[in-house]
């Protein structure tokens, strides 16, 4: 599944997802993030949870997700290139409210 690109959408559900901290749908995503489609919410929030790197709650009446304590460990190479492609696009956490 994982492909040699690294878009500024995925990344940008990845960084919502990090700032989170805790359970949350996709239709509280898509909120949390600009020019991103619902379909690209869910999307990337699949490829995550089958990467090992989000947890999946299947709950009534939307799926909760959060990053994985295990993200590290489950996918380490996907995790680094995450964390390389924030650099390279120059976004980081005090970008998204983070202190």
């Amino acid at each position: 599944m994982e492909r040699n690109e690294i878009s500024i959408h995925e990344l940008s559900v990845w960084l919502a997802l990090k700032r989170a901290g805790k359970w949350i749908t996709n239709d509280e995503l898509f909120a949390m993030v600009d020019g991103v489609r619902p379909r690209t919410v869910r999307t990337h929030t699949k490829k995550f949870v089958e990467l090992g790197l989000v947890d999946l709650a299947e709950v009534f009446p939307g799926h909760r997700y959060r990053i994985s304590e295990m993200a590290s460990k489950r996918n380490k190479a996907y995790v680094l290139r995450l964390d390389a492609a924030i650099e390279q696009f120059g976004l980081n956490d005090h970008a998204w409210g983070e202190p």
